[in-house]
């Protein structure tokens, strides 16, 4: 070609061949279907594969119902190797709240090179959003506030010459599944993770843990009662073989049920540290259906612990949800509320039978705890221990003696003191929890003052309480009284009209 002569196209005519391809990638749009169009591709896709010598893996996030573990491993696994020399130019640096560890990972799009027995990998990630599946997705014509929220869509591509295929199988891909695990390990910080709001497709998401509750510091009935469930759960730990051999699921049950401030949370808290296990607090008001429940549960992690607090007033909310649309209108026809009925609900059965049902395998070494103020709530059939979904039965009780020394160890630093036999007392005779013990010890760092007030609020408590004990006993006197009145009227009142009766006949 005479490089002399030839002679650019003028830019009319540059825009009329960029218009016609534009037109003739429309009309292929319109006339062949999707479906043809994403065959043809993925046939165009394999022909040109047929000449490479490369093959590609793709690792999604998610499989058909949980989290992929090598696209978490790989996600780990390439932030450590990340280096300022690598093939990517964008990267994420995050620094969550209380961590103290930058975190660098991979940005969308990117690339990393690793080296491997001498073979190069080379790693993309790639995002993209989309609407949630139908595993996220449940239609409630009732819910005027409800709108799909749009979800991301991970996956890492590995691509590495053809003949390395079977070493990336077998060792390449079980090496970044141990680095994972090692590093996981070792960089483990406890988390608490929740559920994110509704309309987010039904993800957890985490925060450092940091509460300051070990057992070293709870205020509990005995020193007993501590040491019992301490060793409980090391039992439970070191048992994995015995739970197969006997066929059931490595998982352990506990209600805790007490009044308000006896520590029940500090208790969740305490395990959760002593066993290094992270906690999922579940919150059953946020969630719409069964099946939104069963999909968050099989995603929790194992070596974990999963909370559901006031278990008794969760259940009775999802309940009075249910009827909501049979109240809002009572004339519609039965048929019309089964449906907002059954997907507006999450049932007592469908949070039980994932703790002992067929789904309780899926996982290991986990551990279940439901809380409440009212055990006589909970039906015993379901709770109990003949039902075998709660192992142990832990009762937080109020303040004791033994709490008392405990508390006050922890909040002044003293372990003896003239006036610790009359507080003592005074513990034994007024119902008072330890979280109002906590309270008063707090109020002054002088022992002296801070225990003088104690015993003030530990007296005016005692006072408080008797006077309580009376008007209840009155008012179950009044009770008394009306019942016997009432039943005195009626019995007037039947041999009045058997008079009437007996009259009645001797007349006719």
């Amino acid at each position: 070609m005479d490089l002399k002569n030839f002679q650019m196209p003028s830019t009319g005519t540059m825009i009329s061949l960029a218009g016609s391809a534009m037109l003739v990638r429309s009309l292929i749009g319109g006339l062949i279907p999707p479906e043809l169009q994403q065959y043809l591709f993925s046939k165009f896709q394999g022909l040109l594969g047929s000449f490479s010598s490369e093959i590609t893996f793709i690792i999604e996030e998610f499989d058909s119902i949980g989290g992929n573990q090598i696209f978490r491993a790989a996600e780990l696994y390439l932030g450590s190797i990340i280096s300022p020399n690598a093939n990517a130019q964008r990267f994420r640096v995050t620094l969550p709240s209380k961590e103290s560890k930058i975190s660098i990972t991979m940005d969308r799009n990117q690339d990393v090179v690793d080296t491997f027995n001498g073979v190069s990998l080379k790693w993309t990630l790639f995002v993209s959003n989309s609407l949630p599946t139908t595993r996220h997705f449940d239609f409630n014509p009732l819910d005027r506030f409800y709108s799909p929220a749009k979800s991301e869509h991970k996956f890492f591509q590995l691509k590495f010459h053809k003949k390395h295929k079977q070493m990336v199988l077998d060792c390449y891909l079980p090496y970044v599944l141990e680095k994972y695990k090692a590093m996981k390990e070792s960089n483990k910080t406890l988390k608490i993770h929740t559920l994110l709001a509704l309309g987010s497709s039904g993800q957890w998401q985490s925060v450092k843990f940091d509460h300051p509750a070990t057992f070293d510091t709870m205020a509990m009935e005995s020193s007993e009662l501590k040491r019992a469930i301490m060793d409980d759960l090391d039992r439970f730990v070191r048992r994995k073989g015995f739970y197969r051999k006997v066929g059931k699921a490595w998982k352990r049950g506990y209600l805790r049920f007490g009044p308000p401030g006896t520590g029940k949370s500090s208790l969740i808290a305490a395990m959760a540290k002593y066993l290094n296990f992270d906690i999922y607090d579940l919150q059953l008001t946020n969630l719409k259906c069964n099946s939104e429940l069963r999909q968050l549960l099989i995603s929790t992690a194992n070596w974990s612990i999963l909370v559901v607090e006031d278990i008794d007033c969760s259940l009775e909310l999802q309940d009075r949800r249910a009827q909501q649309p049979r109240m809002m209108n009572p004339d519609l026809p039965r048929m019309m509320t089964i449906v907002p009925y059954a997907t507006t609900q999450v049932t007592l059965s469908g949070l039980l039978n994932f703790i002992d049902g067929l789904w309780s395998s899926r996982g290991d070494e986990r551990i279940i705890i439901f809380t409440t103020n009212h055990k006589d709530k909970l039906d015993p059939a379901q709770f109990g221990f003949k039902s075998g979904r709660m192992d142990m039965h832990i009762h937080m009780s109020y303040c004791t003696p033994c709490g008392f020394k405990m508390l006050v160890s922890n909040y002044l630093d003293i372990t003896s003191h003239p006036s610790f036999s009359e507080i003592e007392d005074l513990i034994l005779a007024a119902q008072v929890t330890p979280a109002e013990v906590g309270e008063q010890l707090m109020k002054n760092e002088d022992p002296d003052i801070a225990l003088q007030g104690l015993i003030q609020f530990l007296v005016e408590k005692k006072e408080i309480d008797a006077a309580k004990a009376i008007e209840a006993e009155m008012e179950a006197a009044a009770a008394m009284a009306g019942d016997k009145e009432e039943k005195g009227k009626k019995g007037e009142s039947e041999k009045t009209e058997r008079g009437i009766e007996g009259i009645i006949k001797t007349i006719i």
